[in-house]
């Protein structure tokens, strides 16, 4: 199992935008076989930081899930949203394999 964790600094003027986006992805992520850990929004602290996790089976199932997000209506959709309300100033893209007991 791969997880990637997703670091967003967000204008902190458009957090409604961003929580949109963010739940346009999570079924986005559900429909090619991810499993979304949801969003983490600003409440206390910097109000510029949210996060993001998600896990597929493998890091080939995760590159299949990006292949395909590029063709798919829904998911151009919620790119473009990103782009035109500009909610979204930059992200870093980690991956991690999780441990369980």
């Amino acid at each position: 199992m791969i997880t990637c964790h997703l670091r967003y600094v967000i204008d902190p003027l458009k957090l409604k935008e961003f929580e949109h986006y963010g739940k346009l992805w999570i079924p986005l992520v559900r429909k090619f076989g991810g499993v979304h850990h949801g969003y983490l929004l600003p409440s206390e602290g910097a109000n510029d930081i949210a996060l993001a996790s998600f896990s597929f089976p493998s890091l080939a199932a995760y590159e299949e899930y990006r292949i395909k997000s590029f063709d798919d209506a829904e998911c151009q959709a919620a790119f473009r949203y990103a782009e035109e309300t500009r909610c979204i100033v930059r992200y870093e893209r980690t991956f991690f394999r999780p441990v369980f007991e």
